[in-house]
């Protein structure tokens, strides 16, 4: 099950499961889109890997299979990445 984490890791920036900002690696690490594009260059700083637009979970599902609810938060600075 894909997990659904409420917030990007680098800025913190809110993501609720219908945002369309939300971006997330192989390993569902997750980053809102400016972060992706304007700092990590479209790199996970966690696998390396690249990242597509996290997919919405259907409203109805939410009950049995909930967003994430603690925050993962890990900012980088531009000489860690």
């Amino acid at each position: 099950m894909l997990e659904i984490r409420q917030c990007c890791e680098h800025c913190g920036k809110s993501l609720p499961n219908e945002s369309d900002e939300a971006m997330i690696c192989t390993y569902e690490c997750t980053f809102c889109i400016q972060c992706v594009g304007n700092i990590l260059e479209n790199v996970c700083p966690n696998c390396g890997g690249g990242f597509e637009k996290r997919p919405t979970r259907p409203h109805k599902q939410l009950a049995k299979y909930p967003m994430r609810l603690d925050k993962v938060f890990s900012p980088r600075r531009k000489g860690d990445i």
